[in-house]
């Protein structure tokens, strides 16, 4: 008989709040007023010319983000002033800094949206958000998320957040033995410490690498550990490896014990913005409008090497509640709002060979929406 992770437990049980969610919500009358029902009007956007649009099957790691010019795409402010509640499970990284500097610089008040940002877990957010509680989520394809979808409810994926610098050595590490170097690492039967489960869209990257050495999601164990934790653990010998987050694999960089094995790849987003029901059904005017605040953030100021800018640092360890020196310790993230070809096929792949994730497969088209954030820029697919 086969033993439940807790981290398979906790996807089976936030799958089954998602359907409950979906169940009450199926009542609702207005339903059959969703985004698709009509093609919605696209116009070129002054500022986003060709360069604000990549080919979502570009997987290559040097490829560029889309970008508009700064300050683009202009306001449109919505006819009524529109509340929108996000849901993020934290406030302190890095990759949640663009919808802080919005709030912060007024670019979301300016598309007439009054957003209020929420610290909930992940597990208590999505069924706040397949109720319409929460109108959208800062989160990523999580096994949960698509169990919910799968399960019949409407909740897709609507833009990305960032992918790392090619330099950043964000990722999995691991204490080498006698005889091992980084180009080879036998990984089989391993423990592996991290603050993340296997239902997390890290699992994919994970998996990726793993593989390369002779392991996989499936011959490894893991150990959940505590954000402060996971270094000590691997550094103390309780764990042979670990999933290092900025800034904290600078502690062991360099040091000949360690190796680095691989991070998310290069150049695809694996997470970012979620909405339900309210802007993807209701109300896509302010799903675009919250879109546009989004990427113009990201155009204004992030569009670069924004950890070049000393006092938009200080603004930014301001903004997170982080010390500035652990903010400019590793290098800026490249900030993207697109969605690649594909992802959402890969992280259940991988979810699938770790055991969290049973059934068939969700289809991108009912997991991924790109058509708002090709409207903020003027796209015609």
């Amino acid at each position: 008989m086969r033993t439940r992770t807790p981290f398979t437990c906790t996807v089976v049980l936030v799958a089954a709040s998602l359907l409950g969610a979906a169940g009450c919500a199926g009542n609702d009358s207005s339903g059959g007023d969703t985004a698709d029902a009509a093609p919605r009007t696209v116009k070129p956007v002054a500022g986003c010319g060709a360069g604000s649009w990549t080919d979502p099957s570009d997987l290559a790691p040097d490829r560029k983000p889309a970008r508009c010019d700064k300050g683009a795409p202009a306001a449109r402010p919505l006819a009524k002033k529109r509340k929108i509640v996000l849901a993020t499970g934290t406030l302190s990284a890095e990759y949640v800094a663009p919808l802080q500097v919005a709030v912060a610089k007024g670019e979301f008040a300016k598309e007439g949206l009054d957003v209020q940002l929420k610290v909930l877990p992940t597990p208590d957010a999505l069924p706040l958000l397949a109720k319409g509680d929460v109108d959208a989520q800062w989160a990523a394809p999580e096994a949960a998320v698509m169990n919910g979808i799968n399960g019949g409810f409407d909740i897709k994926w609507v833009a990305g957040n960032f992918s790392p610098d090619p330099t950043s050595k964000s990722g999995l590490w691991v204490r080498l033995k006698d005889g091992e170097s980084a180009g080879h690492v036998d990984m089989a039967g391993r423990k592996l410490g991290t603050m993340i489960g296997k239902g997390s869209v890290i699992a994919y990257p994970m998996d990726t690498s793993l593989k390369k050495h002779g392991g996989g999601l499936d011959k490894i164990s893991f150990q959940q550990l505590g954000s402060a934790d996971v270094l000590t653990a691997l550094q103390n010998g309780g764990v042979d490896s670990a999933w290092l987050l900025d800034p904290i694999w600078r502690k062991v960089d360099g040091d000949k014990k360690y190796a680095f094995l691989g991070g998310q790849p290069v150049g695809e987003p694996l997470g970012g913005l979620l909405f339900g029901p309210t802007l993807l059904n209701k109300d896509p005017d302010a799903g675009v409008a919250f879109l546009r605040a989004y990427i113009r953030t990201v155009n204004t100021y992030f569009a670069g090497d924004y950890k070049s800018d000393p006092a938009f640092v200080t603004e930014l360890a301001g903004l997170m509640k982080t010390d500035e020196a652990t903010l400019r310790s590793t290098p800026s993230m490249r900030m993207d709002w697109e969605i690649r070809k594909g992802t959402t096929d890969r992280v259940q792949k991988a979810y699938a060979d770790s055991g969290v994730s049973t059934g068939t497969p969700v289809p991108e088209e009912k997991a991924v929406d790109r058509a708002m954030y090709s409207e903020a820029v003027g796209h015609k697919p």
